[in-house]
């Protein structure tokens, strides 16, 4: 199953709803949806409801506003050592803003004082159970389901400290695909092939069996420290493949088109537009 964020014309309300080609089933509002996403999901698979065209609604991120973003840094062994970096003992993470996300076909701008963006197309896992000082089983199985997810840097504001925070929350800058329930997708410890396009051209082609910690070592490490609730967001981490360490670096500009396609997950598409929009 398939589920989108959607704001119907009208209302103000983000909902949650189920994404049936190109129909959208809403379920609930999005708080309601995540505070308690087995019995809605049971709802949507039995009996999704009436549906609207997708086209005649708003699409926005399927989370709620209180989610943390936590991102994982070098989390595959062929992009750490691209950069040069050591495979680290620990996870490396970050976090997101939520207002930094977006969905696809949603133009991400490059910052004013950026060369560019780069991508680092990734595959985003979401809490859908609360997680307190558990084990890696556990917080794999509290997993609702994946949606594809490019973490846009701005590499400049980036590098300008030792903390990323700034290079990682540019406006629109998170765009994430439609959340694909985790029965749909399996485990990714199985290996699921993830690439990213640029204009076309095949930039990142990885797969989730490099990933240095899988998701449930993530999320378990993380809720030894604060507890995670359902609809907090974790992206996995990107594949070797960045356009900062070619040479001549390849960053992302105003009428590019970058996509993100993962196995099982679908293609996410983002335009590059400047600074005002334009």
């Amino acid at each position: 199953m398939k589920l989108v964020g959607v704001i119907l014309p009208g209302a103000g309300q983000v909902q949650v709803a189920r994404l049936d080609g190109d129909e959208v089933h809403p379920i609930a509002e999005v708080g309601r949806f995540w505070s308690d996403t087995r019995h809605w999901t049971a709802r949507a698979a039995e009996s999704p409801g009436a549906g609207v065209p997708a086209g005649s609604v708003r699409l926005v991120p399927p989370v709620p506003p209180t989610a943390r973003v936590i991102c994982v840094g070098l989390n595959y062994r062929a992009h750490a050592a691209e950069g040069a970096f050591a495979v680290p003992d620990h996870p490396t993470l970050f976090g997101r803003w939520t207002a930094s996300l977006s969905v696809g076909g949603v133009p991400a701008p490059v910052p004013v004082d950026e060369a560019g963006l780069d991508w680092e197309g990734e595959i985003a896992a979401y809490v859908g159970a609360p997680l307190r000082e558990v084990d890696a089983d556990t917080a794999r199985a509290a997993v609702l389901g994946y949606s594809t997810f490019n973490d846009l840097t701005a590499r400049r504001a980036q590098k300008l400290t030792t903390q990323w925070t700034l290079g990682k929350n540019g406006d629109r800058t998170g765009p994430m695909g439609p959340l694909v329930t985790a029965d749909e997708v399996g485990d990714l410890r199985d290996g699921l092939r993830l690439r990213t396009r640029v204009n076309g051209t095949l930039v990142q082609d990885g797969d989730t069996k490099d990933m240095i910690f899988d998701v449930g070592e993530v999320l378990s490490l993380i809720s030894r420290t604060f507890t995670l609730h359902p609809g907090d967001v974790v992206a996995t981490g990107t594949p070797e493949g960045v356009g900062y360490v070619r040479n001549p670096p390849w960053l992302l500009r105003p009428g590019d088109v970058v996509e993100v396609d993962a196995e099982r997950l679908g293609v996410l598409r983002t335009p590059i537009t400047g600074p005002s929009g334009s």
